[in-house]
């Protein structure tokens, strides 16, 4: 056999070894585009179980979990009762049996307890009203009289109308707690024994909204002259298309607003294009197109992002999401701190410093991890606004607040699944709450029903 034959065999000529380079690199390219795709996949099963599980879904039991219920003697904690009541309606004497159940011995009289019991009473009012009719001498116009319980001014075919209480609540049950109309036509019935189409009860509702617009557009105003307001946004559906439903939280109101869009012209249809306050947000675009606004990202949102980024990420792309959660979590304790007194607010300052320092700098480096990439470049958009709670006192450091103003509205949406047309319907204001369900405009005044 020929030796230099057999070591050509065994040393790869320069050719085959730049082949075989290049095939590694197609299959490490490869390799790395299938995992950034389960990467995304699985951050998008990760996010969409998260929305879809239950408010008490925390993952798995705890092997050892303490016993559930008060605690023995003294550790019980605080005994509460249920108060006794301001006035007694009706008083039901319960006298001693006559002789003792266990030995048929005599019973003598020792004492006498009260014990109070509140109850409802099914019970459905029918008022008459007498309306006059009349005219005008001068210009002949047509003219009747109108009580304040009345809800309609209709007369003949439609004489007959539900009153301003069962309206109310029907109000509540629907736009409120998120129940169907025949559903609230079942507990009217089954409750006060009035009985009332859900056709019936969905024509109200519009005329209530259209009652209550003036008020709605009051708030609106409120709103737009508020030093702080909390924004948020969630999917609706209207005639079965896509749309909006928004949420301004202020200290005095809150105003809903179901919009077609969601964009800077939706919010600015809410706030006002020059709104100068406060806008606690969720980092959406469109919000900082205020440019005379101040803003506070969410930090919640932020801490969240980078405890999932640390699930799925490897020990070394995991390091600068952990470096940003312990920055968050360190400005968060810092304003706690502050407020129970236990730093001087010339220390507050300073570390509120050193705190922006440390986070430029981090934001500074470049990473090779694709969703780290990702995350700086949101970050670096966000960094004017992370700590605007640390220098402003008092504003919250993130949206939670309209985050459980729309819990409501989204249970609703399960139920009954939007709005069946974009026409004006009855919505809910408590002196703290306005759901606005319609598509531009809409409130119910609880005062003026009641």
């Amino acid at each position: 056999m020929n030796p230099d034959k057999e070591s050509d065999r065994r040393n790869p000529t320069v050719e085959e070894l730049t082949k075989e380079v290049q095939s590694l690199r197609e299959q490490l390219k490869k390799a790395q585009a299938e995992n950034e795709r389960l990467r995304k996949a699985l951050e998008e099963a990760l996010r969409s179980l998260k929305r879809q599980a239950a408010p008490f879904s925390k993952g798995a039991p705890k092997s050892n979990p303490k016993r559930p219920g008060r605690k023995s003697g003294s550790d019980y904690g605080q005994r509460a009762f249920r108060r006794i009541p301001d006035r007694v309606d009706e008083e039901i004497a319960v006298p001693l049996p006559k002789q003792c159940p266990d030995c048929s011995g005599r019973v003598i009289h020792d004492d006498t307890q009260p014990q109070f019991q509140e109850d409802i009473v099914r019970q459905t009012i029918v008022r008459r009203f007498d309306v006059e009719i009349g005219h005008c001498t001068d210009c002949g116009g047509h003219l009747q009289g109108r009580h304040p319980l009345q809800t309609s001014d209709a007369l003949g075919a439609a004489q007959v109308q539900v009153g301003p209480h069962a309206l109310t609540l029907a109000a509540h049950l629907t736009k409120q707690m998120g129940m169907s109309h025949e559903r609230v036509a079942q507990v009217l019935d089954w409750g006060y024994g009035l009985r009332v189409g859900r056709s019936t009860l969905c024509r109200a509702m519009t005329r209530l909204g259209k009652k209550a617009e003036p008020t709605y557009q009051e708030l609106r105003r409120v709103v737009r002259h508020s030093l702080v307001n909390r924004v948020d946004e969630t999917g609706w559906r209207v005639a079965a298309h896509l749309e909006w439903l928004w949420v301004c939280v202020s200290d005095a109101v809150t105003v809903y607003a179901i919009l077609p869009g969601r964009g800077f012209v939706q919010a600015a249809s809410i706030l006002g294009e020059d709104y100068r306050g406060f806008l606690n947000h969720d980092g959406w675009q469109p919000y900082y197109r205020f440019p005379q606004a101040f803003h506070q990202t969410c930090l919640s949102h932020l801490i969240r992002r980078c405890k999932d980024m640390i699930q799925t990420a490897s020990a070394a792309a995991a390091r600068f999401p952990q470096a940003v959660k312990q920055s968050l979590l360190e400005g968060l304790a810092l304003r706690d701190r502050h407020a129970r007194q236990q730093i001087s607010t010339h220390g507050f300052n300073v570390a509120t410093g050193r705190l922006e320092a440390s986070l430029d700098r981090l934001l500074a480096k470049t990473f090779r991890d694709p969703a780290n990439r990702r995350l700086a470049k949101h970050l670096r958009h966000e960094q004017p606004w992370l700590f605007t709670f640390l220098h402003c006192p008092g504003l919250e450091a993130n949206n939670n607040a309209p985050e459980r103003a729309l819990r409501p509205a989204v249970v609703a949406r399960k139920t009954w699944g939007g709005n069946r047309t974009a026409r004006p319907e009855f919505t809910v204001f408590d002196g703290q709450t306005a759901m606005k369900v319609r598509r531009d405009a809409a409130l119910d005044e609880r005062e003026r029903m009641t």
